[in-house]
C-alpha cells in the first residue's frame, strides 16, 4: 500500500492539478496503479471546477475519485484556508475493493426500512466488512439520518468524512464522483478487502466539574442533574473554577454525554460533545443539542485553542499507542471551519501536531461544515472537531 498527497496554491486550476499530480508521482511508484483519489478544492476557482472531475479521472484512469469543495483544503500535510488551493490525495491499495455511491434525499431508505434497502442502494453487501468515506452537501442532505442509516445497515463499520463548505444556500457546494460534478446529496466510497480504516475523532474539549447523572429529562431538555436543577449545578462548578475556566464557561461551554460510562477517563474522548442551546430561567433546565434520557451520565466541557490542541495531541497519542506496529500508509483529515487560523491564529496547527505525533505520512483533507466520525462505536456529525481516517493494510506485506 502506497499513498501520496499534493497541495497547490496556484490560481490556475489546471496548473494546480499538474502540481498536485507531480507531488503524488514522487511518492508512489506507479500512478496508473492508483485506485482511490480524494480531491478537494477551494471555492475560488468559479466555473473552472466543473471540468475538474473529468481532468482528475483522466489522470487517474483506474481510480475511484471522490471529493468536494471546501473553505480550505489540506494536502501534503499542510493547510490552506480562504485562498485558491487544490488538494489531491491518492492511494495505491492492492487487494482492496472500492464501491462508489451517490445518495440523494429522495432515494434514501425510510427510517423503518430494513438494512437490505441500504445494501441495495449502495451496492455493498455487509459481509465484505466495508469501511466508508462519506462527503455530503449540507443543504440537501439529512446528515444525521444518513449516518444513522449507514450505522444500521453496516454496524461496526467505520464511517469518516465531512460536509462540504465554502458555498451557501444560494451558492451550492460541489461534490465530485468519478467524472461527474454534483450539487446535491452525498457521495462516498466503501472500501473492503485488504484494508482497515482507523479513526481518530478529536472534539477539542476538556471536562470541567464532576460527572453527573440525568435524573429528569424530556427530549433535549435536561430538567435535573443528580436531583438538582442544572443551573444550580453549573453555578456551583463556576464558583469553584479558576478565572480562566470561568471565562471559558461564559463563552465556550458544552455538554458531554458519556457513551460508555464504564470506560470514562479524564479526557473528553469518551463523551459526545454537544452544544448548549438555552436555559429555562424559571426551572433552571438546560436545552442541549441532542436527545437525552434519564440515567445518562453527563459532564460539562469547555473549549479554547489550548484545549483543542491538547485534546488532539492526546487523541493521536492514544491512537498511536493502540496501533503499535500497525502503521498506516496515508490519512485524510476532516477539520471544522472553526478550527485552523480562526481558532489558533496560525496555519498548519493540527497538521503539525499530526506530523509530530503520528509521523510524516501523506495527509490530505479539507475544512468542513460538519465532521463525520465515530464515538464509542456510533457515527455522529460533529462540530469544531478534527476527524481522521488512517488507512493501513489488514494483513502485513510479505
Amino acid at each position: 500500500m502506497q499513498w501520496g498527497s499534493g497541495l497547490s496554491r496556484h490560481a490556475d486550476l489546471n496548473v494546480a492539478l499538474d502540481e498536485c499530480i507531480a507531488s503524488i508521482s514522487a511518492q508512489v511508484d506507479d500512478t496508473d496503479a492508483v485506485s482511490f483519489v480524494a480531491v478537494f478544492t477551494s471555492h475560488h476557482f468559479g466555473s473552472e471546477v466543473d471540468a475538474l472531475p473529468a481532468a482528475v479521472t483522466e489522470r487517474f484512469p483506474n481510480a475511484i475519485v471522490i471529493g468536494c469543495s471546501g473553505s480550505g483544503v489540506i494536502g501534503s500535510g499542510r493547510e490552506e484556508e480562504e485562498a485558491p488551493a487544490l488538494s489531491v490525495t491518492a492511494g495505491v491499495m492492492p487487494g482492496v475493493a472500492l464501491n462508489a455511491f451517490h445518495v440523494t434525499r429522495d432515494r434514501m431508505p425510510s427510517p423503518d426500512a430494513p438494512p437490505d434497502a441500504w445494501h441495495a442502494l449502495l451496492g455493498v453487501p455487509p459481509d465484505v466488512r466495508p469501511d466508508f468515506i462519506v462527503l455530503a452537501e449540507p443543504y440537501t442532505t439529512d446528515g444525521d439520518a444518513l449516518l444513522a442509516g449507514l450505522d444500521y445497515a453496516y454496524p461496526g463499520a467505520i464511517k469518516v468524512g465531512g460536509l462540504a463548505s465554502g458555498g451557501g444556500r444560494f451558492s451550492p457546494h460541489s461534490l465530485v464522483l468519478n467524472g461527474a460534478m454534483l450539487r446535491e446529496g452525498a457521495v462516498g466510497v466503501a472500501l473492503s478487502g485488504n484494508i482497515v480504516i482507523d479513526s481518530v475523532v478529536a472534539q477539542g474539549c476538556r471536562p470541567i466539574g464532576d460527572p453527573m447523572h440525568i435524573t429528569d429529562a424530556e427530549q433535549n431538555m435536561i430538567e435535573a442533574l443528580d436531583g438538582m436543577p442544572p443551573m444550580e449545578c453549573l453555578q456551583s462548578i463556576y464558583a469553584a473554577a479558576s478565572p480562566r475556566d470561568q471565562d471559558l464557561m461564559r463563552h465556550n461551554l458544552f455538554m458531554g454525554i458519556a457513551m460508555d460510562p464504564l470506560e470514562l477517563t479524564d479526557a473528553a474522548g469518551g463523551y459526545l460533545i454537544r452544544n448548549l442551546l438555552g436555559v429555562n430561567q424559571e426551572t433552571g433546565a438546560l436545552a442541549v443539542g441532542a436527545l437525552v434520557r434519564e440515567g445518562q451520565l453527563v459532564q460539562f466541557h469547555v473549549r479554547d485553542a489550548q484545549t483543542s490542541g491538547e485534546d488532539l495531541q492526546q487523541s493521536l497519542a492514544t491512537y498511536l499507542d493502540a496501533a503499535g506496529e500497525r502503521i498506516a500508509a496515508g490519512a485524510l483529515m476532516f477539520s471544522c471551519t472553526g478550527r485552523g487560523r480562526y481558532l489558533y491564529g496560525k496555519p498548519d496547527h493540527d497538521t503539525d501536531i499530526f506530523r509530530d505525533v503520528v509521523g510524516g505520512m501523506p495527509l490530505g483533507g479539507f475544512f468542513c461544515n460538519g465532521e463525520i466520525g465515530p464515538v464509542a462505536g456510533t457515527t455522529y456529525l460533529h462540530g469544531y472537531t478534527s476527524s481522521f481516517a488512517l488507512f493501513r493494510p489488514r494483513t502485513a506485506p510479505d
